[in-house]
């Protein structure tokens, strides 16, 4: 799975971590339609980590299209309400 931080750069992430991140995903919509910002902060940093920790970061150079597109890392509890919505992110 291809995952884009946006404004850093592409991730090729083990298809084992997917489902986590699925997870993950699924839960920050929860915490956001529960209005549990301090929740919804946790999820989206264990998101960002798993994608950079697990993650092999592509070439600048190298042009592939991205399966999953994250927000921003400072995205505000606002902004994550029109983001998190739904199937979240990554549609199950």
């Amino acid at each position: 799975m291809i995952v884009r931080i946006a404004g850093e750069g592409q991730y090729r992430l083990p298809d084992e971590n997917a489902g986590r991140l699925n997870e993950l995903d699924n839960r920050a919509v929860t915490a956001v339609e529960q209005g549990d910002e301090t929740g919804f902060q946790e999820l989206w940093s264990q998101m960002l980590e798993l994608v950079a920790s697990d993650g092999n970061a592509l070439d600048d150079e190298e042009l592939v299209e991205s399966d999953v597109i994250l927000p921003p890392r400072d995205i505000t509890f606002r902004e994550a309400q029109d983001e998190f919505t739904g199937d979240g992110l990554i549609p199950d």
